[in-house]
């Protein structure tokens, strides 16, 4: 059992990111411009988010037992994340993302998921024993679909809140779609998911509406410089996204999803939730690096403050 607010079962990575002014062709080498390492993962991000913002969080996955594993262990405790449901995985190395950003802040990412990938029904039951207690579990598909989608089962039976964070995408069991309070595609998720182009407010609108006949509570589309669609029973909204010049896109989402669900714990209505997911991302964009960008609780407030 744990005293976390909110429970994340997902990936740890080890983002290594280059920066350039352009993408280079194929079979072509070009100079770049900087080199990182940064803690990342869509799971350990959304852990981070959380934590910063001020929801007691934990994290259930796995790294490898190398230095890639080491070191993001101690930046998650570091950063008020528990780490209890962590295993060292002795056999597999720790995920890594391979993440290009050029200038303007878009960027391309390669994912090997390593220990991430080998998550099984040993971290299924690490998770099903801290579930009790919590009010909201957090997914993402950079672990095996088949035991995000049982986690999801176990969870809606617990009565516990399930936002999937559907990244990088996939099919889904269409048994699974029910079960969810909340699935947070961006763009090109949800024209995965839908089969049609997802490029402007009305396809969001018409994207969620099939979404939410495939009995999704609320479903939320992230369209990133142009804002957030959201749709539920009660209520279908559009938020405008705050304008701010973005240097790194790459933990948006995962921004994103931490504001919201902490608006959500704080008791906030949805549309205010939105508003502050749309705004822990915007801040995320202004900063390089994955956790690196994401927010504390004071600059979140100051910046909402400024905006609002």
């Amino acid at each position: 059992m744990t005293n976390s607010q909110v429970i994340v079962f997902g990936s740890i990575n080890m983002d290594l990111v280059a920066t350039a002014s352009r993408l280079p062709r194929p079979g072509e080498t070009i100079p770049g411009d900087n080199f990182s390492t940064i803690p990342g993962g869509k799971g350990a991000n959304q852990a981070v988010a959380l934590t910063r913002l001020g929801i007691s969080t934990s994290m259930i996955g796995r790294v490898g037992n190398d230095s890639f594993g080491q070191d993001l262990l101690t930046s998650l405790k570091n950063n008020g994340v528990n780490t209890d449901g962590v295993l060292v995985d002795e056999k597999h190395h720790t995920g890594v993302a391979m993440i290009t950003v050029v200038t303007g802040g878009e960027n391309q990412i390669i994912v090997i998921p390593g220990a991430n990938g080998k998550v099984n029904q040993e971290d299924l039951l690490r998770l099903k024993q801290q579930l009790p207690g919590t009010s909201f579990l957090l997914l993402q598909l950079e672990i095996p679909l088949n035991i995000v989608e049982s986690a999801i089962k176990i969870a809606h039976q617990l009565s516990i809140q399930v936002i999937l964070d559907p990244a990088p995408v996939c099919n889904l069991s269409l048994d699974i779609y029910p079960l969810l309070d909340m699935i947070t595609p961006n763009a090109t998720e949800a024209e995965e998911l839908v089969g049609f182009p997802v490029v402007n407010p009305d396809d969001a609108a018409d994207a969620a509406t099939i979404l939410r006949q495939r009995g999704v509570k609320t479903a939320i589309i992230k369209l990133g410089s142009q804002g957030v669609y959201c749709d539920t029973a009660e209520e279908k909204f559009f938020v405008p996204a705050f304008q701010v010049e973005a240097v790194d896109t790459v933990a948006a989402g995962d921004a994103f999803n931490g504001g919201l669900t902490t608006a959500l714990m704080e008791g906030l209505p949805l549309r205010q939730a939105v508003i502050w997911g749309a705004a822990a991302g915007a801040i995320s964009v202004t900063k390089s690096g994955a956790q690196s960008s994401l927010p504390s609780r004071q600059t979140f407030q100051a910046f909402l403050a400024q905006q609002m």
